[in-house]
């Protein structure tokens, strides 16, 4: 592999960085702490049932801050480690090899084994001896599997206390034979009420962040 990148023509060097910076968007959404964070809060505004309160792009401004936030030190390692080889060889693609490497760890730390294994294992690729051994490109599928199950389990969680007091309120229209009310609109308040009294943005905000390892 070094000898493949050090014979890179520069030309072909910068047509891939070109390349790569295309897919940088791609790479945040995906292969970082912001894939929890969208899903988990998308599932809240759904559970509380506000629709287009908190705004979308209130979400996302939220989820990306945090992702900056949490992966602050994974940037920072990422781009140490790449301007090294950067600065003594002046070749790009070493850099982005040696400047994924902290970004591939990070994943790794979230990474159910199971879900690695399976993608190692398809494949067909002999089991590594050291984790600096396994491919970022097994790490990157295995991660979003674990992240989107970690986000389902955290959003169902917090979908529960929302549910139970939909029941109650639809259970106390029943009995009182309001039958044509809709009892979203007698349970939206309560639901508020209950979420502004615990503090429900700094639990989840605490707990998503503290659910990085």
């Amino acid at each position: 592999m070094e000898e493949i990148i050090k014979d890179l023509n520069p030309t072909f060097q910068l047509l891939v960085l070109m390349a790569i910076l295309t897919f940088l968007p791609l790479v945040f959404v995906t292969m970082t702490s912001f894939l929890r964070f969208i899903i988990v809060f998308s599932i809240l505004k759904t559970a509380l049932g506000t629709q287009q309160v908190p705004p979308g792009m209130v979400i996302i401004g939220l989820s990306m801050i945090l992702t900056f936030y949490t992966m602050s030190s994974v940037f920072t390692d990422s781009y140490n480690a790449g301007y090294k080889p950067y600065k003594q060889t002046g070749s790009i693609v070493s850099a982005i090899v040696e400047g994924s490497e902290p970004l591939k760890m990070f994943m790794m730390k979230q990474t159910r084994q199971k879900d690695l294994a399976f993608f190692i294992e398809a494949r067909g690729a002999k089991p590594p001896a050291t984790p600096a051994d396994i491919n970022i490109f097994d790490v990157a599928p295995a991660y979003i599997m674990s992240e989107l199950k970690t986000s389902f389990e955290i959003g169902f969680i917090i979908f529960i206390p929302f549910i139970v007091i939909d029941l109650i309120v639809a259970n106390i229209l029943l009995a009182l034979g309001m039958f044509m009310l809709s009892p979203t609109i007698i349970s939206l308040p309560f639901k508020l009420l209950i979420f502004i009294a615990v503090d429900g943005w700094s639990l989840i905000v605490n707990g998503l962040v503290q659910s990085f390892n």
